[in-house]
């Protein structure tokens, strides 16, 4: 008996995140080969996203379009999406790894009384079994553990972004459902406005290549070779906690244990010493470029790539010179 596995896909400044798509190829990676993929998109105004999903997906694309969901709000969120889930009857759903992915996921689990399996990485499924095995990282990527769901109900996994490549567009695509929504009777809390910080033109989770600051930039206005050198590679802005403490940038850009955790093709880390908190936010990215002056810092042990010199000599150097290929 073929099963449906559902992806809740976001959306973020009119165009889907890219995330989602990976969640398609990580879902995709899970079933079995008779088995369907769907999805399901929740906002306001979101028609038309849908119908671009549907393109991506061998099952059908349930959309709840309403002007009270044009904001994240965890409470309207899981209605909406417990009520779209109710006709598909999934037998997996996927999110991703982001901050409405982790906040969704464990409620949508609980209401479900679904197992949960979060920031996988990896997707086999050996000889063509009944249940496909979860990779994760542990201990800040020091270590990892394969698991498998037991028993008989939902499974919700959540997909760490830029580890699975984007799905290509399915053959035939699904069909577009619009889902009616309710409000609960017992909402507790009303999102009225988000004030969002723009921490850079490339999302920082998503970003292929990230250029990273830390107290080594010394300022504020340290940060700007970094941002040149970002705009060059068309790459996004991190930080250290240490820098964001120091207050030389915003919080939203901070990259580690307590912040942001990337996986970029590229992580060029300026005048970062490499702490273990910092390490945990990004050690899975798959080059890791440092720049310090200091030859024993902590972070040319993780480096593929070292070089030993100040920032704001050798930032500018490398502009220039990719200018000259990119530009």
């Amino acid at each position: 008996m073929s099963q449906t596995y559902v992806v809740v896909a976001e959306a973020r400044g009119g165009k889907l995140r890219q995330v989602t798509l990976e969640a398609v190829q990580a879902a995709r990676s899970a079933k079995r080969e008779e088995d369907r993929v769907a999805a399901v998109l929740i906002g306001h105004a979101v028609e038309p996203l849908a119908a671009e999903l549907a393109g991506y997906t061998d099952g059908p694309v349930h959309v709840v379009d309403h002007p009270d969901l044009e904001l994240y709000n965890p409470e309207t969120y899981a209605t909406a999406l417990e009520a779209a889930l109710e006709s598909l009857a999934p037998s997996a759903v996927f999110l991703g790894h982001t901050a409405i992915g982790r906040d969704l996921a464990p409620a949508i689990a609980a209401r479900l009384g679904a197992g949960q399996i979060s920031d996988v990485i990896a997707i086999q499924r050996d000889g063509g079994g009944e249940e496909a095995s979860f990779t994760r990282p542990l201990y800040a990527g020091k270590a990892f553990e394969t698991k498998r769901f037991v028993g008989d109900g939902v499974r919700v996994v959540t997909v760490r972004p830029n580890n699975f490549p984007a799905a290509e567009p399915a053959p035939a695509p699904g069909a577009v459902v619009s889902v009616a929504y309710s409000a609960p009777s017992d909402l507790r809390t009303v999102v009225k406005d988000v004030v969002r910080k723009m921490s850079g033109k490339v999302d920082l989770t998503e970003a292929k290549i990230v250029v990273s600051g830390g107290r080594g930039v010394k300022s504020a206005e340290g940060f700007k070779p970094l941002e040149e050198l970002a705009e060059t590679l068309g790459a996004a802005v991190g930080a250290s906690r240490g820098a964001c403490d120091a207050g030389y940038c915003d919080y939203a850009l901070q990259i580690g244990q307590t912040g942001k955790v990337v996986t970029p093709e590229i992580y060029i880390a300026c005048g970062i010493s490499g702490a273990i908190q910092h390490l945990a936010g990004m050690s899975q990215s798959r080059v890791i470029i440092a720049i310090n002056k200091d030859p024993e810092a902590p972070i040319f042990k993780v480096a593929d790539y070292g070089i030993v010199g100040d920032l704001f000599e050798v930032v500018p150097l490398l502009t220039a010179e990719f200018r000259k290929v990119l530009v």
